[in-house]
């Protein structure tokens, strides 16, 4: 059978859609919708009318045939069964995963046993999910298989830090050199020398340098502020470069933020820390390689903000899924860092549910502050998760024309470049209508990214990204 898409995600992030578990109300289902499109498809196609055959079994797979446009109708199919990981496939040519075919079959199975009976599965849906069952069991023992010996890990880690190290020192030399012949020339050398330059940080497996010296030549090729601000990032670069080179002159902490920042792995090493944590954002950042959605919680107990990040391969949606708006009692362990947010979903003690809970917020001059504090710890920081309490979005009249600030008593946070951009800007409009929101976003050097907002008076999170 074909299956041009197949998707992953944590379906114990949506209350355990298993036989065993709680099923999933509508909204839950198309919360998992890659974009608002594909949503609407779904929904229209979780009425009865276009399946046919569909099905579950005892074995945890959900099928059915949905009629299309042509004379042969899909067949979709998804795995319930696994409480980690749920996974869709379907003989659309959809781009986008999970399909609107998929959704409305969850659309389905969600309505019980008068959406989708119990049946013994076609051919086709069970040979696909044998084949996926055996090739995540080989998966998982080619994982033990890399983690028996520490020997090799070891010395693969050192042979890597040495190609690291070469690259770095290339960097530094290049930096030297395009400073001497003035910036001016970098920009007539075009985006061509920016990626040669990024190749070679590849070749040296330093993905992260790679990174920033594509950023560099993404960088406007004209007006006024580009000089200044290829000048910023050149000695960000710099410091980094520098950084690794005597990174065992460093604190751990910020030695572990300069590994990170150059690209190498690091593992989840801090104690489990169990709390009741409130799901505030989740978006994802795609481009030509990889697609990164990243999930902020918030711990009620801890008061501990945190970032999740799960990855998918492009084109195709990343591995966990948490709506804003859902709490979750479970562990969290910290990555290495100092300052890091970025944390590890470990043991998950109950199903996520919708909850009215709110982080609590702080001014605009505090978090400005935090920012400013942050940067102590790791200097190539873009900005840090804060909550802004009773703040007010209008139009910024003494700055650029068509820009937006999120005043209160104190001062005013001018929005982002990348949330004028985005549709979640005008429903916070909407939500706030001149009142005062409580507001969770990102804060850096580009200004403040709304991500989720509460109103004045009770509610739930309106998701913003």
């Amino acid at each position: 059978m074909p299956s041009p898409g197949q998707l992953s995600v944590a379906a114990s992030s949506f209350g355990g859609m298993t036989e065993q578990g709680a099923r999933w109300t509508a909204d839950r289902v198309l919360a998992l919708a890659p974009d608002a499109a594909s949503r609407a498809a779904g929904s229209e196609l979780g009425a009865a009318g276009p399946w046919s055959a569909a099905g579950r079994s005892g074995a945890g797979v959900v099928w059915g045939l949905c009629e299309g446009s042509g004379g042969t109708p899909y067949r979709t199919a998804v795995d319930v069964a696994d409480a980690s990981a749920l996974a869709f496939t379907c003989s659309c040519p959809s781009a986008g995963f999970p399909c609107e075919h998929a959704l409305g079959l969850l659309l389905r199975w969600a309505e019980g046993e008068e959406g989708v009976p119990r049946a013994e599965a076609p051919e086709w849906a069970q040979q696909w999910i044998t084949d996926r069952r055996t090739r995540a069991e080989r998966d998982r023992a080619a994982d033990a298989r890399g983690s028996a010996d520490p020997g090799a890990a070891r010395r693969r880690a050192e042979r890597r830090a040495e190609r690291v190290t070469a690259g770095a020192e290339e960097l530094e030399q290049r930096l030297a050199d395009l400073l001497r012949g003035g910036l001016a020339a970098a920009g007539q050398a075009g985006y061509g020398l920016w990626e040669e330059t990024a190749a070679r940080m590849v070749d040296a497996q330093a993905q992260g340098l790679a990174a920033r010296v594509r950023e560099l030549g993404a960088l406007p090729d004209t007006g006024p502020g580009r000089p200044v601000r290829l000048l910023e990032e050149c000695a960000l670069l710099h410091l980094l470069a520098h950084a690794w080179l005597r990174r065992d002159r460093l604190p751990e902490g910020l030695a572990a933020t300069v590994r990170s920042r150059v690209g190498l792995p690091a593992s989840a090493d801090g104690p489990p820390v169990r709390d009741h944590w409130l799901v505030l954002a989740q978006y994802d950042t795609p481009d030509s390689r990889l697609t990164t959605r990243r999930i902020w919680l918030y711990g009620t107990g801890s008061g501990r903000t945190a970032l999740l990040l799960s990855y998918g391969a492009a084109g195709r949606a990343p591995e966990l899924a948490l709506p804003a708006g859902l709490a979750l009692d479970a562990e969290l362990s910290a990555y290495p860092g100092g300052g890091q947010p970025r944390a590890a979903l470990g043991e998950r003690f109950a199903p996520p549910a919708p909850t009215t809970v709110r982080p609590p917020g702080i001014t605009t001059a505090r978090a400005l502050a935090r920012y400013g504090e942050a940067l102590c710890d790791d200097p190539w920081l873009e900005s840090v998760p804060v909550t802004l309490d009773r703040v007010i979005p209008a139009p910024d009249e003494v700055g650029n024309g068509g820009g937006w600030q999120l005043a209160d008593e104190d001062a005013a946070l001018p929005l982002s470049p990348a949330a004028l951009s985005r549709p979640g800007l005008w429903r916070l409009v909407a939500l706030s209508g001149g009142a005062p929101v409580r507001v969770f976003g990102e804060c850096g050097h580009q200004g403040f990214t709304p991500l989720a907002a509460w109103p004045e008076g009770p509610g739930e999170a309106v998701p913003l990204c």
